[in-house]
């Protein structure tokens, strides 16, 4: 990269003079097609600084820089998605012409451009399949899936084709496993296939796009289906009501939450969420109430409110299911949490690979905006709360509310040191309201039955309702909504058992980054402090379910590389010991020789207090989680006599996962 960004002329269009600016430019010029991306987004350039045709009379002796146009860098990620979808990747030259646009230096924009999974500084096909070979894909048969996919295009497909396809961490859509995101260059929109098989890779390859239509999220719920509909309070719009109309959604008694609160007040609206006892539902568990007043009752203006709907946790999908089927609920419930906390305007940063439910969100935005209850003067009662929805580009670290922040201002998308916490200091140095996508659709719940009510739901310590997302080895994978207090053995009975050969080897609960528990923890509670109790948690509500058949040694050698991989790389303790982890854990299904394994786990065991102790973030501290508790609890001693087994007949070692022949 060094070699490329030399100070050079500005990025010009034929026979023009670069001025002389601070921006260092390379002397790559954007084509037609990438500007016209660039200023579709933006507008045309009205000013030769930013990269427009000169006006002697005003650029000659004004500069326009300062704040003003340093305010713009928000706009980078945005502007960014557009060069990637218009032309396929994001060049040198569409680099230089963004950072003149934006008054961003090019090495910053650069380092922006490349952090991102769905964004590439490199040519490539105009179609991209990405293949998710995470834990839930992984054990459906997305190993065969690539495998095709080889076969037809090789390992290695040239750029200048017409499709290639990469191996992708959780797409969200563990239900409906295996799952193939195909990303499109130019007008057509992002597909998805799920679940898929090697009988779709024809269809996938063709010239014309041949795929399965996506099924609508109530296809995700199997209590929509049985006696337990009448019991959804979260999920019981979805596959009733119509998600891509404002109508409908008010019919069903959508907008009835946000004049229950205008009439209540800010405070009182406060004072019912304090009471219900709702707890972050994001994997933190914060005190919702506490979080809302610390903002309402900071002195800086303007507050700000966003939405974290970048589910991203290998398991998760629950919030998915919640924007593709409800969206105007969301947007309603940050209305009312923007007025409760007096926040102007929101961000609802929403996973780049949820197609789907970026289209509706966008729908209802828009729908919601032109009805009056977005913008100005909102139902006559003086509030004025705007959104934007703004797309992720592939990073897990971004569900991070640090790192979020940092990408929405234009920034690699990496955590800040805390404090000070967004709630003092967040967004653009603004008061924060940061909340998921469930925690925020309980609020309208609240808000219309009162915070007594909804805390009587559960247990004293967890209220209220919980989605659950089951996947793997079950019958019924999917969402599940169930009270505070079930155990885990009566959601497994929920979704119709253990599937495969019916015997339980674990379950992952919470995700990636949560616990591996065994048989003896079903009759645990599913509460925060249920959870606790046998040295586990919640995290993001996932019970990924493994039968005896699944190699638990591969699926902890896929988590290992998957928190290598998104590591942001900022701290050492992770950027390091995320690596040496997935080495150790690599050597471990070696047959052991002179004590070599009881090293690697002595190695494993400094490496998961490291960074347990020393890292900037919750990707550092829980990165080692998930193996420290299989280790625990033996669930990968017959893993290791296998090996050594092995190795006795062999005489040398012979596994070799496929996470390290990628390497």
């Amino acid at each position: 990269m060094s070699e490329r960004w030399t100070q050079s002329e500005a990025v010009t269009r034929p026979r023009q003079r670069a001025p002389d600016l601070d921006l260092r430019l390379s002397n790559a010029t954007p084509t037609d097609a990438e500007r016209a991306a660039v200023d579709g987004l933006l507008g045309l350039p009205d000013s030769r600084w930013i990269g427009g045709d000169r006006d002697d009379a005003v650029d000659a002796r004004t500069a326009r820089t300062g704040a003003a146009a340093r305010a713009r860098r928000t706009e980078l990620l945005p502007v960014l998605h557009a060069v990637q979808k218009a032309i396929g990747w994001v060049s040198w030259g569409a680099l230089n012409y963004v950072s003149l646009r934006l008054t961003v230096p090019p090495a910053e924009a650069y380092g922006v451009a490349s952090f991102y999974a769905m964004l590439s500084t490199e040519p490539q096909a105009g179609r991209v399949l990405h293949v998710c070979d995470d834990v839930a894909c992984r054990i459906a048969g997305s190993e065969q899936i690539k495998e095709a996919l080889r076969t037809q295009l090789g390992d290695h497909p040239s750029p200048d084709g017409a499709c290639a396809f990469v191996g992708s961490p959780c797409l969200g859509l563990c239900e409906r496993a295996p799952a193939v995101m195909v990303q499109r260059t130019g007008r057509q929109s992002d597909v998805v296939v799920a679940p898929a098989s090697t009988d779709h890779v024809p269809g996938l390859l063709a010239m014309e796009l041949s795929a399965p239509e996506y099924a609508e999220p109530v296809e995700s719920i199997p209590q929509a289906a049985g006696p337990d509909l009448a019991k959804l309070r979260l999920l019981r719009r979805i596959g009733v009501t119509d998600p891509t109309s404002l109508d409908a959604y008010r019919e069903a008694g959508g907008y009835t939450a946000l004049v229950r609160a205008m009439d209540l007040g800010a405070d009182a609206v406060r004072d019912e969420v304090t009471a219900s006892k709702l707890m972050g539902r994001g994997g933190a568990a914060f005190p919702t109430g506490r979080k809302w007043s610390a903002v309402a009752e900071q002195p800086a203006q303007p507050h700000y409110l966003v939405c974290n709907a970048d589910e991203s946790e290998p398991g998760t999908f629950k919030d998915r299911v919640l924007m593709e089927g409800d969206p105007f609920a969301l947007v309603e419930a940050m209305t009312v949490a923007a007025y409760a906390t007096g926040c102007s305007y929101g961000y609802l940063y929403i996973r780049g690979e949820y197609p789907l439910a970026t289209t509706r969100l966008d729908s209802a935005i828009h729908q919601v905006r032109e009805a009056g209850l977005l913008g100005e003067d909102i139902l006559g009662r003086g509030f004025t709360f705007d959104l934007e929805l703004r797309r992720g580009a592939g990073a897990y670290i971004c569900g991070e509310e640090t790192a979020l922040i940092n990408s929405i201002e234009g920034f690699r998308g990496e955590p800040r040191n805390k404090p000070p916490f967004p709630v003092a200091v967040g967004l653009f140095g603004k008061p924060t309201v940061i909340n998921n996508v469930e925690t925020l659709l309980n609020v309208l719940d609240i808000v219309v039955g009162g915070g007594a009510a909804y805390a009587a739901i559960g247990t004293p310590d967890s209220t209220g309702m919980k989605l659950f997302c089951l996947c793997g080895y079950v019958a019924k994978p999917g969402v599940y909504e169930v009270p505070f207090g079930a155990t885990l053995r009566e959601l497994l009975d929920l979704a119709g058992g253990i599937a495969g050969s019916g015997r339980l080897q674990a379950i992952m609960l919470g995700g990636a980054a949560g616990t591996f528990v065994t048989e003896d923890a079903l009759d645990t509670p599913l509460t925060f402090e249920g959870t606790r109790a046998i040295s586990a948690s919640l995290g993001s509500g996932v019970i990924f379910v493994l039968d005896d058949t699944v190699d638990l040694l591969d699926i902890l050698t896929r988590i290992a590389a998957f928190f290598r991989d998104e590591s942001c790389g900022q701290c050492v303790p992770c950027r390091v010991g995320t690596v040496r982890q997935e080495e150790a854990l690599v050597r471990l299904g070696r047959p052991s020789t002179n004590g070599g394994r009881d090293v690697d786990q002595a190695l494993l065991a400094d490496l998961a207090a490291v960074m347990g102790n020393a890292s900037i973030c919750g990707l550092g501290h829980t990165a080692a989680t998930a193996l420290t508790s299989a280790l625990k609890a033996g669930l990968l001693d017959s893993a290791f006599a296998g090996a050594d087994a092995v190795g006795v007949g062999a005489g040398e070692p012979t596994r070799i996962t496929g996470v390290e022949e990628n390497r």
